[in-house]
C-alpha cells in the first residue's frame, strides 16, 4: 500500500516525500535526484530532475521497502558546501529515528549518484545504486568497503562522462569488490531511452540489496567478473 506524505519540520530543512509500507520494514530505501553544479535556487517539484526520480520511487514503494525521497533545500552541489550531501545526512539521520535499524539503500541521479556515493558512510547504508553519476577526479572510495555499489551510466550520456564513472569503478573495484558498473547502450543522461531497463535494473539492486535471498544473477554475475570485464556489462534490453 502506497502512503505518500511529507516530512518536514522547518521550512529551511529538506523535504522528505515517504512511500511507506503497512506493516513493519526492516529496509529502506533512500531516492536522491540530481540537480547543477551551482544554483542557490530552491529546489521545487516541478524541477525535472526531481519529477525524474518520482517513477523510480514509486516503483520501489510498491515492492515493499519504506522508500523516501529526498526534495533538498537548493537546486547545486555548491563546492565548498556541498548542500545535497548535507541534506542527505539529515535524510539518513531522520530515518533512522523514524525506522531504527533499518538498512538503507541509496538510490540516485547524476548529483544524487554522487551525494549518495559520499553519505555511504552512513553505518546504516549497505548499498549504493548510482544513475549516470557526476563524478570528478579524486572522489573517495576506501568508505565504501563493504557496501554493494552499482554503477550504470548511458553510452551517449553528453551530461555526465560515462569514462569518468568507469575510472571511478576501477578505483572503487581495488578497495571493494562487490562494485560492478553496467552500460545503457543507446541511451543518455535523462534516462528516457530505454527507461524500462533503468528501472528494471534499480528494482532488481534494490530487491538483492534489502533481501540476500533475491540476490539478482545478472548484477551477481557482474560483480564476480573481473575487472574490467565486470564494469562494463551491457544492461541487457528487457531487463525488468
Amino acid at each position: 500500500m502506497e502512503v505518500v506524505s511529507p516530512l518536514r519540520p522547518a521550512a529551511d530543512l529538506p523535504l522528505i516525500r515517504r512511500w511507506e509500507p503497512t506493516t513493519s520494514a526492516d529496509a529502506a530505501v533512500l531516492v536522491l535526484p540530481g540537480g547543477r553544479a551551482r544554483s542557490r535556487e530552491p529546489a521545487s517539484r516541478a524541477n525535472l530532475s526531481y519529477r525524474r526520480m518520482v517513477p523510480f520511487a514509486r516503483d520501489l514503494g510498491r515492492a515493499g521497502p519504506a522508500v523516501w525521497l529526498v526534495r533538498y533545500r537548493y537546486r547545486g552541489w555548491n563546492e565548498p558546501d556541498r548542500d545535497p550531501v548535507r541534506d542527505a545526512r539529515w535524510a539518513l539521520a531522520r530515518l533512522r529515528e523514524r525506522l531504527p535499524g533499518t538498512r538503507v539503500v541509496l538510490v540516485g541521479h547524476s548529483m544524487g549518484a554522487r551525494t549518495a556515493l559520499r553519505v555511504a558512510d552512513d553505518p546504516a547504508v549497505t548499498a549504493v545504486c548510482a544513475l549516470a553519476p557526476w563524478l570528478e577526479p579524486g572522489e573517495p572510495v576506501d568508505h565504501l568497503r563493504g557496501r554493494a555499489v552499482v554503477l550504470a551510466h548511458g553510452d551517449v550520456d553528453r551530461w555526465t562522462d560515462p569514462r569518468a564513472s568507469y575510472r571511478y569503478a576501477m578505483r572503487l573495484r581495488e578497495v571493494n569488490p562487490t562494485t560492478c558498473r553496467f552500460v545503457v547502450h543507446d541511451s543518455g543522461h535523462t534516462m528516457l531511452r530505454r527507461h524500462a531497463d533503468w528501472s528494471g535494473l534499480v528494482r532488481r539492486f534494490a530487491r538483492g540489496a534489502v533481501d540476500p535471498a533475491a540476490t539478482d544473477p545478472l548484477i551477481a554475475d557482474a560483480m564476480a567478473a573481473p575487472a574490467p570485464h565486470g564494469l562494463s556489462v551491457a544492461l541487457p534490453r528487457g531487463t525488468r
